[in-house]
């Protein structure tokens, strides 16, 4: 059973940062780009990044510079560091797993991040 488990989340200031964690089991992480996913309230869900095996990556336009992710292959984990953080980034936050990008066939419960003062 693939289980994928975020952490991390909280409340945090305009400018502060967190890190989020995600970790997997029932899988084998190498095979499985990694990606983060964000949904607003009221919302779509969007895409953040993502991160092969080999540690290359790929962001989405709008969110690069200030978000960063990496992986741990040993730990079976994928992290996404957060900097600058405004309100705008409230959401919560989903790590997902699959064969290839923009093919993610398992995903996260979800971590909450609120940004505010």
């Amino acid at each position: 059973q693939v289980q994928l488990v975020e952490s991390g989340g909280g409340l945090v200031q305009p400018g502060g940062s967190l890190r989020l964690s995600c970790a997997a089991s029932g899988l084998t992480f190498g095979n499985y780009v990694m990606a983060w996913f964000r949904q607003a309230p009221g919302k779509e869900r969007e895409f953040i990044g993502c991160a092969w095996r080999s540690g290359t990556t790929y962001y989405t336009n709008f969110l690069k510079g200030r978000f960063t992710i990496s992986r741990d292959n040993a730990k079976n984990t994928v992290y996404l560091q957060t900097n600058t953080l405004r309100p705008e980034d409230t959401a919560v936050y989903y790590c997902a797993a699959g064969p290839m990008h923009a093919k993610y066939d398992y995903w996260g419960q979800g971590t909450q991040v609120t940004v505010s003062s």
